[in-house]
């Protein structure tokens, strides 16, 4: 292209700016349509870039508050687990007070000291054939070999041998126990023999007189000093005359459950002789004077003078 045809162009350029400048002017249709193309091209480049970052705001936000939702849940649970233990542990401390105050109910008398003892294990050691179990208890601390073992429900057994602060305590079901009973309503007196682990026991010598019938209770009769007197032992469980002896053929079974015991008391002597059970007094005669011959002396005596 020539330079005049250049200079032509630029001429018709210029005139047709001019026409625009003062159309525009007077109308303004030109800078309204500007202003609206440029708000178009602004909104059509800013949203994507506003949404791509509330996206990635939202994105982050999210991942924070998750991040804080799992740590607290995490505390929660740990909490969780620590009161079901707190809880675990104050039910087992509420058991245990129950069983101990059930044993502090056990009735004994001043010839007696109750002293508290734990199951430690059963069937342990050399003993393990026997029915036995050990106690944290020694001869130094109460528990001397033939020490009586009771709960709450009634005699468990005694000391076997003893450690300084362990002993090994032998149940009323092994075949080396004999314990002195009573039928606690006929006052029939018998002993009680162990037969062994998962045995009933067998009361030896009980009179055929008895008027004992099953479901009554033996308890301790203190004949043989080894025991205190009325500790319940054992139920009748079945009762009928021997084929063989003159006695009567009973078997019972232990009052207490030997195999889900964990606190018993050890019945230390205390070298206090109980105090003999008070006679009953005889009445006193109402009625005339008793003859001479009853009353021990003589008219003549009654009026015999006194010697200084």
């Amino acid at each position: 292209m020539s330079f005049r045809h250049s200079l032509i162009f630029a001429g018709l350029l210029l005139v047709l700016f001019l026409a625009m400048y003062t159309w525009n002017r007077s109308t303004g249709i030109l800078d309204t349509f500007a202003t609206n193309i440029g708000l178009e091209l602004t909104g059509v480049v800013v949203n994507p870039v506003r949404h791509i970052q509330d996206t990635i705001s939202s994105t982050w936000n999210n991942y924070i508050d998750l991040v804080h939702v799992r740590e607290e849940n995490i505390q929660l649970t740990k909490r969780v687990r620590e009161l079901e233990a707190q809880l675990l542990a104050h039910s087992e401390d509420m058991a245990e007070l129950r069983r101990l105050r059930e044993l502090l109910r056990l009735p004994v008398d001043v010839s007696w000291t109750p002293i508290g003892a734990r199951i430690l294990a059963g069937r342990l050691g050399p003993n393990s054939q026997l029915e036995s179990f050990s106690i944290n208890r020694g001869y130094t601390t109460g528990a001397a070999p033939g020490t009586p073992i009771v709960t709450h429900k009634g005699l468990l057994g005694r000391v076997l041998r003893a450690a300084p602060h362990t002993a090994t305590a032998l149940l009323l079901t092994n075949p080396m126990s004999r314990i002195a009973v009573f039928t606690q309503k006929s006052r029939t007196p018998g002993i009680l023999t162990g037969l062994g682990p998962n045995n009933p026991m067998e009361v030896r010598y009980m009179d055929r007189a008895t008027k004992a019938e099953p479901g009554e209770i033996l308890v301790t009769s203190g004949l043989d000093g080894k025991y205190p007197k009325g500790i319940p032992v054992a139920r009748i469980i079945s009762i009928e005359p021997s084929n063989y002896t003159e006695f009567m053929t009973i078997y019972a079974e232990p009052l207490v459950d030997m195999q889900h015991t964990e606190e018993v008391l050890l019945l230390e002597p205390t070298g206090v002789v109980r105090p003999p059970e008070p006679a009953t007094p005889m009445p006193e005669f109402i009625g005339p004077p008793l003859p001479s011959f009853l009353s021990g002396r003589d008219k003549d005596d009654d009026d015999a003078p006194t010697r200084p």
